[in-house]
């Protein structure tokens, strides 16, 4: 049995050792994962997947995914004419597979983000789901190579709300896709759990008397709060329900301060904030799309071919002709991964130092720009709010104030994130939990004790 925290930004798995709660070296990766995967075409995704399964769940994947599976093996034999590999990969080598060839393949980051989007036709569901699985099956893999066992339960940890417009709606779908999914990868028994819950049962342990606990996990995708009665006293209890006084989430995390700090700190090196002949400022719309790397409807929109006229456009209409140029660049290369994954390298900078140069030659020759603390605070003020709204909506649910604040999620690393927090509580005591193992450890002692 494991814990598995399949997180927007990293996957990491839990094993119990000695009454303790033991992060799994993966192989390839070490205790980390980056939630990201690289296909050399999207249509082989399909069939990768297909050869990592039992030859009876084959059989009936075979039969549900019947025309995927045919664009799927044309693409193969096309790669093998032209001498590439079919290989998929995950993590740090996904994305450095991406930077090599941005303009080529195909690379996603966060799937998680996706699951629950409103407007999803099934062929895109279907996409979804067998890329879970593929991932799933990856890490499956590399924790049987580790333990040198079979795994096959799993509490796997969920967002109080995944992205969505449809409430509850979307959260079914989402945990639909990734019951499917581990299902199809070879886990029997699959349980969720939610991530600011399991958050807490690791802080719990911690505990020789009761307290109120607000839990505040700030991950890659969502943000989530939970109230819960925590003390020596309930720790083995199997039903914690009474014990959650309150929960509240959004979709607010990681990837939309990075998001904001690319659209704000990064894109008027691109002509966000220039000018048009007429004396108008630049319509931003395009900008957006193209760093809304969360969004499914706003990349394709981004990417489309009607956009690519729109950008012509604009560079004729421009003040700055040139400056749109660089953005037409991002669309014909597909770099809007790359210039996100700029504004989180400089954000973690951020963490420790007051300024960072972030290098954009990969946009122009030797195009740099400088970002501070204060800069990224004002870029992400909208977000910041937020997050204060969600931790004041879950106290008010519960009717009580906390004795302590638990924070953890890789995303509350950042100094302007963690002092906000502190500001909303004065007086209360703050605890930093394992910023990327609390929850994977929580989740870890929920499985053990629930498949025990």
């Amino acid at each position: 049995m494991i814990g598995f925290d399949y997180g927007t930004s990293n996957c990491a798995v839990g094993v119990m050792e000695h009454g303790q709660p033991k992060i799994v070296n993966l192989p390839a990766h070490g205790t980390l994962m980056p939630s990201t995967l690289y296909s050399p075409d999207r249509d082989i995704i399909v069939s990768w997947l297909y050869a990592q399964l039992t030859p009876s769940e084959q059989q009936s994947f075979k039969t549900l995914r019947m025309l995927p599976m045919q664009k799927g093996q044309k693409a193969l034999r096309e790669l093998a004419l032209d001498g590439l590999s079919s290989e998929l990969s995950f993590g740090q080598q996904a994305l450095a597979n991406y930077l090599e060839e941005p303009e080529e393949g195909y690379y996603i980051k966060s799937p998680k983000s996706f699951l629950g989007a409103s407007g999803l036709k099934q062929p895109q569901i279907d996409l979804f789901e067998d890329i879970v699985a593929a991932m799933m099956s990856h890490v499956k893999q590399q924790v049987e190579v580790s333990l040198k066992r079979d795994v096959n339960q799993t509490v796997i940890g969920r967002p109080i709300n995944f992205q969505g417009l449809k409430g509850e709606e979307s959260n079914q779908q989402a945990i639909a896709i990734l019951t499917n999914a581990a299902k199809r990868v070879g886990f029997s028994s699959i349980e969720f759990q939610y991530e600011p819950v399991a958050a807490g049962f690791e802080y719990e342990a911690s505990l020789s008397t009761e307290k109120r606990v607000l839990v505040v996990d700030i991950g890659g995708g969502t943000t989530d709060c939970s109230m819960i009665l925590m003390g020596p006293s309930y720790i083995d209890s199997d039903d914690r329900s009474v014990h959650l006084l309150a929960h509240s989430g959004e979709r607010i995390g990681g990837n939309d301060f990075d998001i904001q700090l690319a659209f704000r700190g990064l894109m008027p090196n691109l002509g966000a904030t220039s000018q048009l002949k007429s004396g108008k400022p630049m319509p931003t719309n395009s900008y957006w799309q193209a760093v809304a790397i969360n969004n499914i409807n706003e990349q394709t929109a981004f990417y489309s071919a009607a956009n690519g006229r729109h950008l012509a456009m604009l560079q004729r209409d421009a003040e700055q002709p040139e400056l749109v140029g660089r953005l037409i660049k991002l669309y014909r290369e597909k770099l809007s991964y790359q210039l996100v994954n700029s504004a989180e390298n400089a954000k973690i900078s951020l963490s420790t130092e007051p300024n960072n140069t972030v290098d954009l030659s990969y946009i122009e020759h030797a195009l740099m720009q400088t970002l501070s603390v204060e800069g990224f605070q004002q870029a992400c003020e909208k977000e910041l709010q937020a997050i204060g709204r969600l931790m004041q909506d879950c106290v008010r649910q519960a009717e009580c104030q906390p004795d302590v604040v638990f924070v953890t999620g890789g995303t509350a690393k950042s100094t302007v994130i963690s002092q906000y927090i502190e500001q909303q509580f004065p007086g209360v005591e703050l605890v930093v939990g394992d910023h990327f193992g609390s929850v994977t450890a929580g989740l870890t002692r929920w499985a053990e004790r629930i498949f025990k």
